[in-house]
């Protein structure tokens, strides 16, 4: 009997992996001569790039930084590049990918305040031109796989429009992973998978993990090497909703909190995907000429299985777990790999780093607020970045404790900001829940547990921290150091002269799926924008009069999100 279930449980596995062509741990193993591994020439042409990027995934959350799930293809990828250990991203999703894809902060797009949600008629801002757009421009085929979330109201925002030649993926912010369903609140939901600028109802059923790593390989094995490849390949793991194949659960049985078992199965899985795509660059001649870039879009979140231990905070918050980003770049380019890089580096980088790779210009016309940083990835050199404008978010909630008078008349601390300058790091208003929260090992968790470091009752709206010493922000020194404070409460200001007016419009009833066959989807025209609005105002005030008890419950959990920095919880 203990035989036969052996067999079984080895059948069951092995099916998983044969029904998903997973490569041989061999093709990514370390070591010279290994099987995949190609002598290194000199590139014949502009280098095929590959940039994937998870979501939610917490910094503490993949083996090389000492984590309890199994990431044996990062690590490995990682091990033979360079570790980006100086990295940082924004809190919450639209804002990495925006800036990401623009090389702009979102005090520069109007994007500052909180998502795009599925129903605001918003999206990147038409007039930016995007990082696919600028390779195009050179030569590049373009193609995206996953998640979007940068608007959809308008054909024009659609990720066809905005400079990739295909697409494959969602246009919202989360959807279920196998039916891929998503709700926008109480009776508000619809089908989000999108091939081009068609819904892709035949592809619903498929893991989303494994059907994009499927895509990925599928456009390398139909692509020419000869021509050179931008490949955005952006999971939807390891979001909520907390979902994986059950193979991979079985290997957490014996973790005892159920959201870090379901979250830990996600992520191993996700490793597996990045395995396949990284035999498939091998397979079809890809990989020699080809620089893989791996990062996340925010830190975990902790309710949801995410660990960003050591790091203070969470998902939406500017403390450092929330910003500070898992991050290697893996190339047989790259000039001095097997290393870790602490040179300050932010995702609006991208931009002029890929294209300047890709043999493209970029000027001062372009007006990016991201920097060339190949040379300190490649051959070590010092960082052409010394701050970073973490954000500026006027919409915010205020902090009570914040004025003028505390900003030495210089900057309102109640406002929402944070910035980093050389080693120097200063939050002010209100910066998201401020706790040091050990992974979740214990199946009460978040119990009592969780409160033994839980920063309460925070009486204050400024933070100075020396991120060099005190990477674990355990030691405000604004009351020891009102000189450096004062210092970067005028950068800020100097930073806000320059922001644009924040788009954030209301919801619009026309975006229902209800209205569009039932999926999420454009639904405005150009003529149509203006009329759109006001009639989604009109249509507002009509339902606050006929329903009072519905939209005092909607304008709360309006609130609550917004309180929230836009996360599911």
């Amino acid at each position: 009997m203990h035989a036969l279930t052996g067999f079984s449980l080895v059948s069951l596995l092995s099916f998983g992996y044969l029904s998903w062509d997973w490569a041989k741990p061999s093709l990514v193993a370390d070591g010279p001569g290994e099987a995949g591994e190609q002598p290194t020439a000199a590139p014949p042409q502009p280098p095929h790039i590959i940039f994937i990027l998870t979501d939610d995934q917490g910094y503490h959350d993949v083996g090389y930084h000492g984590s309890d799930i199994e990431t044996p293809t990062l690590d490995r990828l990682a091990a033979k590049g360079v570790k980006l250990e100086n990295y940082y991203i924004q809190p919450i999703c639209t804002p990495s990918r925006s800036q990401l894809l623009t090389g702009r902060y979102q005090i520069h797009t109007g994007l500052q305040h909180s998502i795009i949600r599925p129903r605001q008629p918003n999206c990147l801002p038409l007039d930016q031109v995007t990082l696919p757009q600028k390779l195009q421009e050179v030569g590049y085929s373009t193609h995206m796989v996953g998640k979007w979330h940068l608007g959809f109201y308008r054909k024009e925002c659609l990720p066809t429009r905005r400079g990739f030649d295909t697409f494959l993926g969602s246009l919202t912010g989360n959807v279920d992973y196998y039916t891929y369903d998503n709700c926008d609140g109480p009776g508000v939901c619809g089908f989000d998978l999108h091939e081009g600028e068609n819904v892709a109802w035949g592809l619903s059923g498929q893991y989303s993990t494994m059907l994009y790593a499927q895509r990925a390989s599928h456009i390398l094995a139909n692509h020419s090497p000869q021509r050179p490849l931008f490949l955005y390949v952006a999971f939807q793991a390891v979001h909520t909703p907390l979902q994986s194949p059950r193979e991979y659960l079985y290997r957490y049985r014996t973790m005892g909190n159920v959201a870090r078992r379901k979250y830990a199965a996600m992520v191993t899985c996700m490793d597996e995907a990045v395995r396949n795509i990284t035999w498939a660059l091998k397979r079809y001649g890809f990989y020699n000429n080809s620089v893989i870039i791996f990062s996340s879009d925010n830190g975990g979140q902790t309710f949801s299985g995410g660990s960003n231990w050591p790091l203070r905070g969470r998902k939406g918050t500017y403390w450092e777990g929330g910003v500070r980003g898992l991050g290697f770049v893996h190339s047989p380019l790259l000039k001095r790999k097997r290393r870790t890089s602490r040179a300050l580096m932010h995702i609006t980088d991208w931009y002029p780093t890929l294209v300047g790779l890709a043999g493209g210009t970029t000027s001062a016309a372009d007006r990016l607020d991201g920097y060339d940083v190949w040379p300190a990835i490649s051959e070590g050199r010092a960082s052409p970045r010394t701050e970073i404008l973490h954000n500026i978010d006027p919409l915010y909630n205020h902090a009570q404790h914040g004025s003028l008078e505390g900003g030495f008349g210089i900057w309102n601390t109640a406002v929402q900001a944070a910035i980093r300058v050389g080693e120097w790091k200063l939050l002010t208003g209100d910066p998201g829940y401020g706790d040091w929260i050990p992974p979740q090992t214990l199946a009460t968790f978040p119990g009592s547990w969780w409160n033994l470091e839980r920063m309460a009752s925070v009486r204050q709206a400024v933070w100075l921290f020396n991120i060099s010493a005190d990477p674990y922000e355990r030691e405000d020194l604004a009351g020891q150091r009102p000189d450096v404070v004062r210092t970067l409460l005028a950068r800020l200001a100097e930073y806000n002269r320059t922001a644009i007016p924040v788009r954030y419009p209301a919801e619009n009833p026309r975006a229902h799926p209800d209205f569009n066959g039932g999926a999420w989807g454009p639904w405005a025209s150009d003529e149509e924008e203006e009329e759109e609005e006001e009639r989604a105002r009109s249509f507002s005030r009509g339902r606050r009069k006929k329903k009072c008890k519905i939209c005092k419950l909607r304008s709360f959990f309006r609130k609550l999100n917004t309180r929230l920095m836009s996360q599911r919880i």
